[in-house]
């Protein structure tokens, strides 16, 4: 028994590589040589129009702009950007009667039975109608083929529709180099307004081989990773109402000490768990970062002064994409699937939902930059996805939930919602060689 309770269990330690594909080396705003949707566009247009034509046989590709040459008593397909005129949409004039401080309705709901769907390329845009499509399923930006016809009045019937559909299957497949671990996904710490300290406590002993039996501790060695997934310091961005200059600036001086003393919370709770695992730590949408818009960037290293000192801790850009221990490993902090949830806010589906469509319109962020902030690139859009993972995550959602789904060409990939740690004390413990998740409660959330 003695032997027994002097055994040590080695940490589990597998490859791991960053793919850069969110990373900023430069940060430029001045080139209006091409828009997003434009780079959104090239990049999808051939793959849509491949499986278009798979779909469709016989019917021939026609541009938006050369649609009103052809004859309207056939039907074609076209390609384009999806866009969606919606009138509580946020607007300029809101944003101005929040400057003039008069009180602005919040809305977190921008969808009505008003909204317009229109398909639009480089040089025209042509309104959908008809039954066959229904505009609650889509969100402007998104890449689109449309079988149809035009009608008297111009606009075009929608007879059916296809998005580009899951990336291709890779010519090597890694399967056989997938090795036997497993990665612990935490969201929404929330160190500003989470008070409950135990179950912070509790979390860092556990994953640290501290607590537990030594069943459990053998269990816990085999964990190689910790993928904390945005809006670790704050969980929420308050509204609040001020009358004048003074009353604003002391909430700002009031909120950035918050924020100072929850970055030093975080940096004791993660230099407590790196000494023996490793840990990637993305930012979140509420979270004190050098940029608000999408791709968020890396904490920077000297706002975490004891952590940054460790080679256990890499900082991830949120969204986020790599290879741990074989798998392709791509999530966000779910600021991408709330403002989804908006634009489409009377459809009942479900966040694991949105987030397998996310998958086949291939696309992280479709919504930005409508309404949702996103760096304005030129030259391509780095949101486009290039590979299919085999683990996919969002964070900071209400409750646990998971789905296993099997792609066109096979692929299996595991759909995850991670929950809010701080309102749920709940983490998602994913085993890398089965794709098995299995919720771990840190207190009675």
């Amino acid at each position: 028994m003695e032997g027994d309770e002097s055994r040590e269990y080695n940490r589990k330690i597998v490859s791991f590589k960053d793919f850069g594909r969110f990373k900023l080396s430069e940060k430029k705003y001045d080139d209006n040589s091409l828009n997003i949707y434009t780079a959104r566009l090239n990049d999808l247009r051939e793959d849509t129009l491949r499986r278009a034509k798979l779909k469709w046989t016989g019917y021939s590709y026609v541009e938006v702009s050369h649609l009103a040459l052809e004859d309207p008593a056939k039907s074609y397909i076209l390609i384009g950007t999806l866009y969606k005129d919606q009138k509580l949409k946020p607007s300029l004039m809101r944003d101005l009667s929040k400057e003039l401080q008069l009180e602005a309705q919040p809305n977190k709901n921008y969808a009505s039975t008003d909204d317009k769907l229109f398909l639009e390329d480089e040089t025209l845009r042509i309104r959908l109608v008809g039954n066959h499509a229904n505009i609650q399923d889509v969100v402007t930006g998104l890449v689109c083929a449309i079988l149809g016809h035009e009608l008297e009045n111009g606009t075009f019937w929608v007879e059916d529709w296809c998005f580009p559909g899951y990336c291709p299957k890779p010519c090597v497949s890694s399967g056989s180099l997938v090795e036997n671990a497993k990665i612990l996904l935490v969201s929404g710490l929330d160190l500003v307004n989470n008070t409950d300290q135990l179950s912070l406590d509790l979390f860092s002993e556990w994953i640290t081989g501290m607590a537990g039996c030594i069943d459990a501790q053998e269990e816990e060695a085999v964990i190689a990773r910790v993928i904390i997934a945005g809006n670790t310091v704050r969980g929420s961005g308050k509204i609040y109402h001020h009358k004048g200059y003074h009353e604003t600036k002391s909430y700002d001086q009031l909120k950035i000490k918050e924020d100072i003393t929850a970055m030093h919370k975080l940096d004791a709770f993660l230099s407590n768990i790196l000494h023996c695992c490793c840990v990637v730590l993305m930012p979140g949408e509420f979270d004190p970062t050098c940029n608000y818009s999408m791709p968020q960037q890396p904490f920077h290293p000297c706002t975490l002064q004891k952590s940054a000192r460790f080679k256990s801790i890499h900082g991830a850009t949120n969204p986020w994409i790599g290879d741990i221990g074989g798998r392709v490993v791509a999530g966000s902090c779910g600021g991408t699937i709330v403002d989804i949830m908006k634009i489409a806010g009377l459809s009942q589906l479900s966040p694991l939902e949105w987030l397998e469509r996310t998958l086949i319109w291939r696309h992280y962020a479709p919504t930005g930059p409508d309404t949702f902030p996103i760096y304005p690139f030129f030259k391509n859009d780095p949101f486009v996805m290039k590979e299919c993972p085999d683990i996919y995550f969002a964070g900071n959602m209400d409750k646990y939930d998971t789905k296993l789904i099997t792609a066109d060409e096979g692929q299996m990939v595991r759909l995850i919602c991670i929950p809010k740690f701080s309102e749920t004390k709940t983490a998602v413990l994913v085993n890398l060689q089965d794709l098995t998740t299995q919720p771990i409660s840190f207190g009675d959330g």
